[in-house]
């Protein structure tokens, strides 16, 4: 997997204002109600990562869940990070 262009990076976020970059990786924080429902969008996070073998950098804080997306093997940001950023926006409606 090749690493993306600056460019198309910070194009797909330009339409993504949830999400952001930051160093070097797509982030996203989100605060939900409380923990059972953070804890259940990591839930299905986590199903939608397995499916798609790429798994996130997170931490979960009570309500709060925060999420980093990079492709480690690849040493950046790749079309595995944008599929995953999507999916995980498919979530949030």
């Amino acid at each position: 997997m090749s690493l993306l262009p600056e460019e198309k990076v910070t194009h797909w976020l330009t339409s993504r204002t949830a999400w952001r970059l930051e160093d070097g990786k797509l982030f996203l924080s989100l605060k939900f109600q409380d923990f059972s429902m953070a804890w259940g969008f990591m839930s299905r996070v986590a199903l939608l990562a397995e499916q798609q073998d790429h798994h996130p950098e997170w931490v979960n804080v009570y309500n709060r869940v925060d999420i980093a997306l990079v492709t480690h093997d690849a040493g950046g940001i790749t079309e595995k990070d944008l599929e995953l950023a999507e999916s995980i926006s498919g979530l949030l409606g």
